[in-house]
């Protein structure tokens, strides 16, 4: 029988990119795109998170946010609808096949990094709650059907193209510490 630290390791597969959502700006629409740059210690040039002066605000643990696909109807149905957009929810990357929640490890000397594509590293910071403009994207009870499914922030630790069917894998590093840069929190949307 496997012991935790070995369980808190194995996937039964990879997951899959399917779809990049950019936010422009807090009051414009998201937007879907095909392919995004990850710039390290920032996000996805062209969103704003990546976009954000961060003189005086430290590192951000929000660089990026992700979405379980497998969640998507879920939302839908709690919320009272036939389907739910990832634009909607503006988180920016949606992934599908792996249990997000997954990618971070219980063991502070088991860090985990979720790659992306050939060359982005990203670094699972926590959850992402939703915030009030919920209720207003969803209608009445949208911010509780979007808790506790409103996917995860991570930050880019290494840079690089991110395309729509890219694979999603989790790796593990034995013996290294499993925290985020320093970070101060900027408003989700």
């Amino acid at each position: 029988m496997a012991d935790l630290k070995e369980l808190v390791q194995q996937f039964g597969q990879d997951g899959l990119l399917l779809a990049i959502v950019l936010r422009p700006g807090r009051e414009r629409p998201a937007v879907h795109v095909p392919s995004a740059q990850a710039i390290e210690g920032r996000g996805l040039a062209g969103d704003r998170s990546a976009a954000a002066d961060p003189a005086g605000l430290g590192v951000s643990k929000r660089q990026v946010t992700l979405m379980q696909a497998e969640h998507l109807p879920l939302i839908a149905a709690w919320s009272g609808h036939e389907a739910v957009s990832a634009t909607v929810l503006r988180r920016n990357l949606v992934v599908s096949g792996i249990n997000l929640w997954a990618a971070r490890s219980p063991f502070p000397d088991q860090a985990m990094r979720l790659l992306v594509g050939p060359t982005v590293e990203l670094v699972v910071t926590g959850p992402c709650s939703p915030c009030s403009k919920m209720e207003i994207a969803l209608g009445r009870g949208g911010y509780n059907a979007l808790r506790g499914h409103g996917g995860m922030t991570a930050q880019v630790r290494r840079g690089g193209l991110v395309r729509v069917g890219d694979r999603v894998r989790i790796a593990i590093d034995r013996g290294q510490r499993n925290e985020p840069e320093r970070a101060e929190s900027l408003p989700d949307s």
